[in-house]
């Protein structure tokens, strides 16, 4: 194919213009995790503050909800029209919900409707996000050389990582230039309005992606994809447990630490911005080393020991934060926790790819990592804010993130045995013994 050819020319460029609309998926979700306070009190309002701050991060985990829909829908139209033309319509219907939530007046202006649209935009964002992680995780993989399909894959979650500082760096930016009072009244929408101006940009990329698909499955909607789905149930469960711990680390670290850093610990909102800053640096440098590594030594090793030390290590270091909550202590525990999350989430994408048939290979992938994320990961903040007031336990975030690992490990280990030889070789012979499992 030509585009083939294209990419293989030029690969870095073909990477960049994939990973560019999952920059914009993760910025829209770290948008509205950082500032759920300040949208909690411009749609939610509500005399008690733990119930108006309760409602946004609900509201943030409704989002997650339309993810498995989406990914049915659209993960069967990429997977029979192609990679390029799914990934344009991802980013268009991400657009448009960060459109909504951006331009919607408050509550104080229009009443009742204005959380209505809000939840629509959230439900918007979810339904393209559906898709769009799978989209460009099975687009990378088939544009990855034999061998080093770890490291590109890897370029997916990177691009979250950037989108994590880029969004944590404005946040800092915005508390040092405005006050509380303009934060809460205009101040919040200032990122989704920059969101909405790196749409055409990152249109214009999308739509010059080289096209990777060797070939396009029977045509079908998303009644013929679940019925294919329905065929490989075990995988994708399989596959939809691997992800918990990947999806609970992440918002954990993440969207929830500048909540955390404030409002559980009492640390300044500007420290709370500079650890979000740092942990997305350090997911940046490490989840490329971790894919690579998978590529060395193979899937099965850092899926069963990364998700191990985050089992060990979750609590006992909430615990040691809580104890003394200061920023070189949340900065401490974060690293570690980012260091876990990167190591296991490095080999565990394209251990997930691997683990589906070339037929539903997107649709698949999207279905299990969206429910996944829609069960667990998607409420992580509103649950770990619960958590904490219902027990007093300011570490009880810990114990959530132990039990997300331990099933990890589990399906881990079950997808040894459904994905044997890739589980057992290096990805550079497993690569090319691909074409046999399917």
């Amino acid at each position: 194919m030509i585009g083939e050819a294209r990419a293989a020319r030029r690969p870095g460029r073909a990477v960049l213009q994939a990973a560019a609309g999952n920059f914009l998926e993760m910025y829209d979700f770290m948008a509205f995790g950082f500032y759920a306070p300040a949208i909690g009190r411009a749609f939610f309002p509500a005399a008690d503050r733990f119930a108006s701050l309760m409602l946004a991060l609900l509201t943030f985990g409704t989002g997650f909800l339309m993810r498995p829909l989406g990914a049915v829908v659209l993960g069967a139209y990429i997977d029979r029209s192609g990679r390029r033309a799914g990934l344009i319509l991802t980013l268009g219907l991400m657009a448009a919900g960060t459109a909504l939530i951006a331009l919607t007046p408050g509550y104080a202006s229009i009443g009742a409707l204005a959380p209505v649209l809000v939840v629509a935009g959230r439900l918007l964002q979810g339904f393209s996000a559906g898709a769009e992680l799978g989209g460009v995780s099975v687009y990378l993989s088939e544009l990855a050389p034999p061998g080093r399909k770890g490291l590109y894959v890897s370029a997916q979650s990177a691009s979250q990582q950037l989108a994590v500082v880029f969004a944590a760096l404005q946040g800092a930016a915005l508390h040092r230039l405005l006050s509380p009072r303009q934060l809460d009244a205009w101040g919040w929408r200032i990122p989704f309005v920059v969101g909405c101006l790196a749409v055409p940009l990152l249109l214009a990329l999308r739509r010059s992606l080289p096209e990777t698909a060797r070939h396009h499955p029977e045509r079908g909607g998303a009644l013929d994809a679940l019925r294919s789905l329905a065929k490989d149930w075990r995988r994708v469960a399989c596959g939809s447990a691997m992800v918990v711990l990947t999806t609970v680390s992440f918002y954990m670290i993440t969207a929830y630490t500048p909540a955390y850093g404030v409002e559980a610990l009492g640390l300044g909102e500007g420290a709370a911005m500079a650890a979000a800053v740092t942990v997305g640096l350090s997911n940046l440098l490490w989840l490329p080393v971790m894919g690579a590594l998978s590529d060395r030594v193979g899937r099965r090793g850092p899926l069963l020991a990364f998700s191990l030390l985050a089992a060990a290590f979750a609590y006992p270091a909430l615990r040691w934060l809580a104890a003394a909550p200061s920023l070189p202590r949340l900065l401490a525990v974060q690293l570690g926790l980012s260091l876990a999350y990167a190591g296991y989430n490095g080999a565990m994408v394209v251990a997930l790819v691997e683990l589906l048939p070339a037929r539903t290979r997107t649709s698949g992938f999207s279905l299990a990592y969206s429910a996944a994320t829609a069960l667990f990961g998607g409420f992580t903040p509103a649950l770990c804010a619960g958590l904490i007031h219902a027990t007093g336990d300011r570490a009880a975030p810990g114990a959530w993130l132990t039990a997300a690992a331990l099933c990890s490990a589990g399906a881990a280990l079950a997808w040894e045995r459904l994905c044997p030889r890739s589980a057992l070789l290096p990805s550079a012979r497993a690569d090319v013994q691909e074409p046999a499992r399917r």
